[in-house]
């Protein structure tokens, strides 16, 4: 859309008129046209000399003036925007360092050398330690948080990417074990006692004073396989239905909080129909893949049975959503923050280091944090290296 006032105004008037080749000049002007382009101006470095100056007291003391914050000892240098664009790049967007290094020469006619990126990531990543340290307590104290891993590739061995995170805070922790040791690294489940939501992995399930709740989303791709893989004459006909059931519920919640926004809960015989009706299910299942009798390997049963086991045992965390309206129905605040890293690993492959790997998540759950909380993300950037600090988010 045009706006009202244009950063610049191009005047074009026609010299000579059409018909008698008069000179238009002086002739009146009847009416504009308006057009306006919407560009970039051109980008280039903007250099600022500091003078400091020495002054001689006539006492003879020599006394220099206090230099800025921005300009350090050194006689030139690149300042905190710069820095703060480069670590952008090569943490939110996933620029591999050559091809960032090859950006800011194109773009900014600045010749930064990768190294010197990876110094500038590095200063990035010691700022960000007291908002990493904030992070971790107001996880502690939240509610529910949700909890996931992925293997990564650092330093040409397998390693793992851990998080803990809200809709409002992330947290990621990488370790060489997927386990209770990177748990403890991370310290947040360690002290948890609110709500863990997760992927129903048994490392988890050791932390007892937290309450469990399990990913449904988990659920459906595995009732949807068992169903896609049942022989013709034996359809697995409960896998469809506690599919529909468990679709339904979270659906009729949503429904009910837009409708109310207050509400809080189902009523105690919904609550009754819908426990019911689980187990109706889960019965008829047992119908075609009976208990696991004691001592029988599960590695014995086939996929579907060992399903049912988990979904019949564990019943409790599989319907804390419909118990608990502060429950989500799956993971995916979990999932979408941990994909990144696979995606990292797609564009810029693995890391060549495992101190590099820190260094890149620990500012990437900065950046994480500040999108989610609606930050402008350079700005908080830039915070890192202006004298500033690192940005610290408010408990909720």
């Amino acid at each position: 859309m045009q706006v009202d006032e244009p950063d610049a105004i191009e005047v074009h008037s026609p010299t000579a008129c059409l018909g008698c080749a008069g000179d238009l000049t002086r002739a009146e002007v009847i009416s504009i046209e308006r057009r306006q382009v919407f560009d970039l101006p051109e980008i280039r470095l903007r250099v600022t000399e500091h003078r400091i100056e020495h002054r001689r007291c006539a006492c003879g003391q020599v006394t220099a003036a206090t230099t800025p914050s921005d300009a350090p000892a050194a006689p030139a240098q690149y300042g905190p925007r710069l820095k703060s664009l480069a670590v952008y790049l090569l943490t939110r967007q996933h620029l591999p360092y050559e091809r960032c290094a090859e950006l800011l020469a194109d773009c900014l006619d600045a010749d930064v050398a990768t190294a010197t990126l990876l110094a500038w990531a590095g200063q990035a990543a010691e700022a960000v330690a007291p908002h990493t340290e904030a992070v971790r307590q107001q996880l502690i104290e939240c509610e529910v948080v949700g909890f996931d891993e992925t293997g990564t590739r650092i330093a040409g061995r397998t390693c793992w990417v851990h998080t803990a995170c809200t809709r409002s805070l992330t947290l990621y922790q990488v370790h060489t074990k997927r386990g209770v040791k990177a748990f403890e690294a991370m310290g947040v489940l360690p002290h948890f006692t609110g709500i863990a939501v997760h992927d129903g992995w048994k490392p988890y399930k050791t932390y007892t004073d937290a309450v469990h709740a399990l990913c449904n989303a988990h659920h459906l791709r595995e009732l949807a396989s068992v169903v896609d893989n049942a022989p013709a004459d034996h359809p697995e006909d409960w896998a469809q239905e506690l599919t529909a059931l468990l679709v339904d519920t979270w659906d009729e919640i949503k429904n009910i909080q837009t409708a109310h926004p207050h509400a809080t809960g189902f009523s105690v015989d919904a609550l009754e129909r819908l426990t019911a009706r689980y187990e109706e299910i889960i019965a008829a299942g047992r119908t075609l893949h009976p208990p696991r009798a004691p001592g029988e390997p599960r590695r014995k049963r086939d996929k579907a049975a060992n399903l049912l086991d988990r979904l019949d045992t564990e019943s409790h965390q599989v319907l804390r959503f419909a118990f608990d309206w502060r429950v989500p129905f799956d993971n995916n605040t979990s999932e979408q923050a941990i994909r990144m890293a696979k995606i990292q690993q797609k564009i810029s492959g693995g890391w060549r280091t495992a101190p590099g790997a820190e260094r890149f998540f620990a500012v990437r759950g900065y950046l994480s944090t500040a999108a989610k909380q609606g930050r402008n993300l350079l700005d908080t950037i830039t915070q890192l290296f202006d004298g500033r600090g690192a940005w610290i988010p408010t408990p909720a």
